[in-house]
């Protein structure tokens, strides 16, 4: 095993990350989205999240941001489905070079925020230790409460840099979840689209593109207006 759970020659299994090659932890920003099969939702979200904060940031690499997503019963290293990959393709994004995983330890105790798909994927989470609970949110969770933040309050990404801003709105979002609740159970809820028809597979696409919308705008400080 190489770092981190990796393959000896320090890849991340199932993905062929050079993890070697990451910035140090200080200086990185690692999102985790979480669904069952990582063949869905969460591929749709992790490159929806990744065309949106390269419109806003430009390089990733450079802004120390990376995004990852994981299964709970994941299909290691299974392309994402097709209709999964038409969604992305209607919003311009990047579906090449995808494999799914199967969530490890590893990918928890890396993570500084894990966005799940439903409440079932964020108990699962947590329920897997390494103090997983005030990071982990599902994604509509981080949604309200994202909107719920004074932008003022957090770091000025020109000043401290996107990686401070990002903890800081993590760490805001956490404190207020005992206060602001979801307004029901569904309010929380990403459904799973798998073997559905592309009409569902797009209204799955757009309502995970809308929750991100707010999410993205909060950690990188720029709107979307001005990240086109």
């Amino acid at each position: 095993m190489g770092p981190l759970g990796g393959s000896p020659d320090g890849r991340d299994e199932g993905r062929g990350i050079p993890v070697e090659h990451d910035p140090p932890r200080e200086h990185c920003f690692r999102i985790l989205h979480v669904s069952t099969g990582n063949v869905c939702r969460s591929p749709i979200t992790e490159r929806l999240t990744r065309h949106a904060l390269a419109g806003r940031l430009g390089d990733l690499v450079s802004s120390g941001v990376i995004v990852e997503s994981a299964g709970t019963w994941g299909h290691e290293g299974a392309p994402m489905e097709a209709n999964a990959e038409t969604v992305l393709a209607d919003f311009g994004a990047d579906a090449t070079g995808f494999a799914g995983r199967e969530l490890l330890d590893e990918h928890v105790i890396r993570a500084d925020l894990v966005l799940t798909a439903t409440r079932d994927h964020r108990a699962q989470v947590i329920s897997m230790g390494h103090s997983a609970g005030l990071r982990t949110f599902t994604l509509k969770e981080f949604t309200r409460l994202v909107r719920a933040i004074d932008p003022a309050t957090l770091p000025d990404p020109r000043d401290e840099g996107v990686v401070e801003r990002a903890r800081a709105l993590v760490r805001a979002a956490a404190a207020l979840r005992g206060w602001l609740l979801a307004p029901n159970a569904e309010a929380d809820e990403v459904h799973d689209p798998y073997g559905a028809p592309i009409t569902f597979f797009r209204s799955i696409g757009d309502e995970i593109s809308q929750a991100l919308e707010p999410v993205v705008t909060a950690l990188t400080g720029v709107p979307a207006d001005r990240g086109r």
